[in-house]
């Protein structure tokens, strides 16, 4: 799911800026195969070449037994995961269904523990705190003690690109990028996500705002057109949250203890000030952090959207006073193509293919918005930041094995020519001081009722093409996928069973 991009840009001969060169992580092998296969192989050809020494019936039969192997490694769909994923895939699945694992129950009759209604899954073992950053603004701690990582919130009011200059949104996406480039000198930071949340409006905070400043002495003239606003608004709004997600980890690195969740309390303290002032530039409007109600508040309308008038209603009376340790669905049960999770059912894509080509700043706006087909829409965009090191390494070793690639054949191919284009351009960018970050996309989509879900699909379907990515459900995996799109800093490569170092050489 993650591709590599230089955070930088590049002007193309059209009036607007331009934005592009992102590139799949790729390894020097034969054909479609990796790394890890190519080598396979050719060891593999070596035993079959001795064995005809002994028996040319044992040589051919080595032989099937080596291309049988190497096949579900060769073979790719149209999402570029081979066969063997696909198989080890529908296994987990069909393992996962027949142990009763993919079905959740909490509460009172569930079988956490003292009632509660905990996050399922990857989730289940994390723990919220609260403390207090240098401003002395409070903020949200969460902690994954099976991980050692712990994330802040961060909560953002986009001013939106609507009547704005280009030149003033080339502006905030130079920032952006210049944001994200100092996320890989962060220490200990391990992951980073944005997460753009559309939902209907109840209309219960216009309403509560108009009733707390409506004067007494109000004409019945400005009275009547304030009920209108009231009745007619909330039916055609949408409300639209940015949160933005920073996941660090408290592992003990050269010169430094292991840090418990006091000690990521007052050095995250620390640094938020700087970091929420450095999104002041990208557009991103007044940055704060999530208190840890607000955080347990926004996971659990994502999990039960009909308890969102409730929240909304008791936030205009003081607080819900919602713990994390109630955040959670009371029901959930994971599907191979969708989720069911108290009083919604829910299905989520993974970006395939980043845009092809180069792009404009405005490419994301379709998929972003609201949609009527979609009673709630969550886009995900997932960052790794390398640290400058690592960095280096990663361009330049994927310069030369697109070198390799390019070289295979006795012509070369116009993609496998662009590749390497590509990859030298990177390398030079990354040279001159651009970051380097592997990112990936997720899109969930939230109705109330299970007959939507068709018209939810064909929606977000739609939706993809003006915005050049490529979609795929995220299948035998939407409970994990579902959980990864909420701003809780999950990354999901160092939770999976096989690391991602193998994975991106297979």
């Amino acid at each position: 799911m993650g591709l590599v991009a230089a955070v930088s840009d590049n002007r193309g001969p059209a009036p607007h800026r331009t934005y592009g060169n992102w590139r799949r992580p790729a390894t020097a092998g034969i054909g479609q195969l990796g790394l890890a296969p190519t080598v396979l192989l050719l060891l593999g050809l070596i035993v079959v070449v001795l064995s005809m020494l002994i028996s040319v019936m044992l040589a051919l039969g080595l032989a099937v037994v080596l291309a049988l192997v190497l096949a579900p490694l060769a073979v790719r769909d149209r999402y570029n995961r081979t066969l063997l994923s696909r198989m080890t895939t529908r296994l987990a699945w069909n393992r996962s269904a027949s142990s009763g694992s993919r079905i959740y129950r909490s509460g009172p009759l569930g079988r956490t523990g003292h009632g509660t209604c905990t996050l399922p899954g990857l989730a289940a073992s994390s723990t919220l705190a609260e403390a207090l950053d240098s401003y002395g603004r409070p903020f949200a701690l969460l902690s994954y003690p099976s991980s050692g990582h712990h994330v802040v919130v961060l909560s953002c009011d986009a001013d939106g690109a609507a009547l704005v200059d280009q030149e003033q949104i080339d502006v905030w996406v130079a920032y952006w990028g210049q944001w994200l480039s100092g996320l890989s000198t962060e220490p200990g930071l391990v992951g980073a996500s944005v997460t753009v949340e559309t939902a209907p409006d109840s209309g219960l905070r216009l309403q509560h705002e108009v009733q707390s400043n409506l004067a007494p002495d109000a004409p019945d003239l400005a009275r009547a057109m304030l009920q209108e606003v009231l009745a007619e608004y909330p039916a055609s709004s949408a409300q639209i949250s940015t949160r933005i997600a920073l996941t660090y980890s408290g592992a003990a690195r050269p010169g430094h203890p292991r840090r418990t969740t006091d000690d990521m309390a007052i050095d995250l303290g620390n640094r938020l000030p700087g970091l929420t002032s450095g999104l002041s530039m990208t557009g991103a409007g007044a940055a704060r952090p999530l208190t840890a109600v607000e955080l347990a508040e926004a996971v659990r309308v994502a999990y039960d959207p009909a308890v969102s008038p409730l929240i909304e209603e008791a936030r205009t009376m003081g607080g819900s006073g919602l713990s994390w340790q109630d955040a959670g669905p009371q029901g959930a049960e994971e599907n191979w193509d969708h989720y069911r999770h108290d009083s919604a059912w829910s299905a989520t894509w993974s970006m395939s293919e980043a845009p092809r080509g180069e792009v404009l700043s405005s490419v994301l706006n379709s998929l972003l918005l609201p949609h009527t087909d979609i009673a709630r829409k969550r886009v995900t965009l997932l960052y790794r930041p390398h640290d400058p090191a690592s960095a280096a390494r990663i361009v330049e070793r994927d310069k030369r094995d697109a070198i390799f690639r390019a070289k295979q054949g006795p012509t070369g191919r116009a993609r496998d020519d662009a590749a390497l284009q590509a990859a030298e351009q990177s390398a030079q960018e990354e040279a001159s001081g651009a970051g380097v970050v592997r990112f990936g996309l997720l899109v969930t989509a939230t109705v109330n009722q299970q007959d939507d879900l068709p018209r939810a699909r064909a929606a977000v379907d739609n939706l993809a093409a003006p915005a050049r990515v490529m979609l795929r459900p995220v299948w035998g995996s939407q409970a994990s996928a579902f959980a990864a799109g909420l701003p809780i800093g999950l990354v999901l490569p160092l939770h999976l069973a096989v690391p991602a170092t193998i994975r991106d050489n297979m």
